[in-house]
């Protein structure tokens, strides 16, 4: 019997692995009578519609990458409204056979969207101090709680100037619809991307986006409002949302120490800040998702296991420095290139086309930006060294051998990693490989069939260019920082893919055109077995693949808020 948290999030790792012979517990069907609604609102709450100005910014993709590039724009009403339309928005619409769904900013596994996001700010340019949900579908504010003036005073002493808080949740239940048992670990993807998806659009409107790094729980619960069961009346227990993370947004770029000083400051006078929202005027009643659920035990075990106290991180050591990152290469993309553009066309492909290849620049170019720098998204965003690397197969990549390498994103794993990679490896660097990126070729091998039964058979992990795994430092890290790292280790795995899919989105390369997408089901241990990993110092979190995809003729694509557009502009009928 697992007793301690630890032990807990460890056994329900290993309970939800994919193996050969069966896959981790799900109902086996979709139940379509039960499939819970995408959007959360909040029937009561005051609603401030949002302008779409995402369309507006005039930010090059890569300037997002040179602190200072991106001019500081300033914190109000459409500068707020694009920062969630390009962050948590739809991007678009997709239509066929009578179905209609959308698509968002934020990838989700199975786009079943379990994130939520809210907005805390004391006030800005036609935004009223208070407490925000932000609902998606409508593109707008529902004012959750309002504060009087005097706690928008003292919440703005608390927070450097001009900043705000964005918060996250999950609600479990609306990938455990689907996935079962392995559910938690996707929401877990997906409250990473959401995190990297606000640093690239704060990033866009030149400003910096850094985890509260000490919050916990059950704070982050009373702060977003998680915890008032009042406001959650006739709403299922799998409805209800688990607090994920908070980052603090400053209007300023690169984040400057002082800055990363006050995130901790706010850690810091969380009970106070806690205060003055709670003690603010509440409005709102939570809308149910589902007319009747599936229980799922292990997950909400495995939540209560992984809970997060109040803590006080300690400051990352710092990184080898790296050089800027380049230019002018083949895949770069242009200057022309704008941020917004690249950021809503984003895309998860459903299939590839077998044949596209890209330069050897281009994949270079790709893994440099998995690397963390000062002041660089979306990495700088989290407060810890890198804990996750990429054992990658190269099927297609001109100039680069067929075979299994591995990018270690830190120089301080180097010993563990080559340990635990047990098998005969050889170890070599690629030539022409720029020196700072630290990638070995393992093996030199046409490796598309074993990447493809790893990936649960699925073609699209050996029709690409590459296709990878995001491997964890596990077992050292849980057990030396405690059960809530096992989060955070698939949230580093959910930036890491939010990062390549818009390098892929964002690549020239003359071999054309490619996508990515996020990969949740794999065979855990066949993969590990094929690297020589053995026991739990490290495990794959997340798999990924990068290709020439393959549109679907069947879909028809509409903008993502014609619907909004059309209701703006016909007269009110009373």
């Amino acid at each position: 019997m697992s007793t301690t948290p630890v032990e807990r999030a460890l056994s329900y790792h290993t309970r939800t692995k994919h193996r050969l012979d069966r896959y981790a517990r799900a109902l086996g069907y979709l139940d379509w009578s039960t499939q819970p609604d995408p959007f959360r609102t909040f029937e009561g709450a005051p609603r401030l519609l949002l302008p779409l100005r995402a369309g507006g910014l005039t930010a090059a993709y890569r300037d997002l990458y040179r602190p200072g590039a991106v001019p500081t724009a300033e914190v109000d009403l459409g500068s707020i409204a694009a920062l969630f339309e390009l962050s948590l928005g739809l991007s678009a619409w997709k239509e066929t056979g009578g179905s209609r769904w959308a698509l968002r900013c934020n990838p989700s596994s199975g786009n079943l969207h379990p994130t939520e996001g809210y907005l805390l700010l004391a006030g800005a340019p036609g935004v009223p101090a208070g407490l925000y949900h932000y609902a998606s579908r409508d593109h707008a504010l529902e004012r959750r709680a309002t504060l009087d003036p005097a706690a928008a005073r003292d919440l703005a002493g608390l927070l450097p100037p001009g900043s705000f808080v964005v918060g996250l949740s999950s609600v479990h239940w609306r990938e455990a619809w689907k996935y079962g048992e392995r559910a938690f670990r996707y929401c877990q993807h997906d409250a990473g991307h959401a995190l990297a998806a606000i640093r690239y659009a704060a990033a866009a409107l030149g400003w910096s986006a850094v985890l509260l790094d000490d919050l916990g729980d059950a704070e982050l619960s009373a702060l977003l409002g998680l915890d008032r069961d009042a406001d959650f009346a006739g709403v299922a227990a799998a409805d209800r949302e688990h607090p994920d993370a908070a980052l603090l947004l400053v209007p300023a770029a690169p984040l400057a120490p002082t800055a990363l000083a006050a995130a901790r400051a706010v850690g810091a006078s969380a009970a106070e800040v806690i205060r003055l929202v709670v003690g603010g005027a509440w409005a709102g009643r939570a809308n149910a998702l589902s007319p009747s659920h599936v229980d799922w035990d292990v997950i909400e075990d495995a939540a209560r296991a992984t809970w997060k106290p109040h803590t006080e991180e300690p400051a990352a050591a710092p990184e080898a420095a790296l050089p800027p990152l380049a230019d002018g290469t083949d895949g770069a993309p242009s200057a022309g290139v704008l941020a917004s553009e690249v950021i809503r066309a984003r895309r998860s492909a459903t299939a590839f086309d077998g044949r596209t290849s890209i330069g050897a620049e281009t994949f270079y170019a790709m893994l440099d930006r998995l690397l963390p720098r000062p002041g660089v998204p979306p990495w700088d965003a989290l407060p810890w060294a890198p804990l996750v690397h990429a054992v990658v197969f190269v099927h297609r990549v001109r100039g680069l051998a067929q075979g299994l390498y591995v990018l270690e994103r830190s120089e301080a794993a180097h010993e563990r990693l080559r340990a635990a990679l047990a098998h005969p490896f050889d170890w070599e660097r690629p030539a022409g490989c720029p020196d700072h990126l630290r990638l070995y070729r393992l093996s030199e091998a046409d490796l598309r069939g074993p990447a493809q039964i790893v990936s649960c058979h699925q073609e699209i992990a050996a029709d690409g260019a590459f296709s990878l795994g995001m491997v964890a430092d596990f077992g050292a890290t849980l057990r030396g920082r405690g059960a809530p790292w096992y989060r955070r280790l698939f949230w580093e795995a959910g930036v890491l893919g939010h990062a390549l899919y818009l390098e892929a989105e964002a690549a020239r390369d003359s071999g054309g055109r490619v996508r990515a997408t996020g990969i949740g089901c794999y065979f855990d241990d066949v993969f590990h077995e094929l690297c020589g990993i053995t026991g739990d110092a490290f495990q794959s979190l997340y798999h990924f693949t990068v290709g020439g995809p393959v549109e679907d003729a069947r879909l028809t694509t509409r903008a993502p808020y014609e619907h909004l557009e059309r209701a703006r502009r016909e007269p009110d009928p009373r």
